[in-house]
């Protein structure tokens, strides 16, 4: 298979079946991939913060940094492979609280509040989730069947 690494404010979209998306290290960032089986077209992003409103000029140069401007690219390039926003499976992991242990900043759960709207506002159907707790989580796309697998540190590892 060839391993693709998505890094931190970054995506890819793919229809190789060969191809296994991979981001590392999600604490309070979100994955979020999508999958159509019948154009088999998937993808995987790793956003950092919720809103670029933040900063619109890094918005501009790095979508992927953000929530409101990477997921609308995510799904922009995927329909641009043919891909159908009726037949798309989405699937979002992270929203950790890792640094901030008394969850001061909220940042996990800031982004995870982003995307839960940001779907809900756009009528599409998160179709599995593994959000929240303290640790870090790894995320891979497997686009030959669409399989989105989250594993941590802490030994587990499951298909969402």
């Amino acid at each position: 298979m060839g391993q693709i690494l998505i890094g931190v404010a970054d995506f890819r979209v793919s229809r190789n079946f060969d191809d296994l998306l991979i981001t590392y290290a999600l604490g309070s960032c979100i994955a979020v991939t999508v999958f159509d089986a019948k154009a088999k077209v998937g993808g995987l992003l790793h956003f950092m913060l919720a809103d670029s409103s933040l900063d619109k000029q890094k918005a501009a140069i790095r979508p992927a940094m953000f929530a409101d401007t990477g997921i609308p690219l995510l799904f922009k390039c995927c329909y641009q492979m043919g891909a159908e926003k009726r037949r798309i499976r989405v699937k979002v992991a992270g929203g950790a609280s890792i640094m901030d242990k008394e969850n001061h900043f909220q940042i996990g759960q800031k982004n995870i509040t982003a995307v839960r709207k940001i779907f809900w506002k756009n009528k599409v159907f998160v179709d599995g989730e593994d959000t929240g707790g303290d640790f870090n989580r790894t995320v891979r796309l497997d686009i030959a069947t669409g399989i989105t697998r989250v594993s941590n540190s802490k030994g587990y590892e499951m298909v969402i």
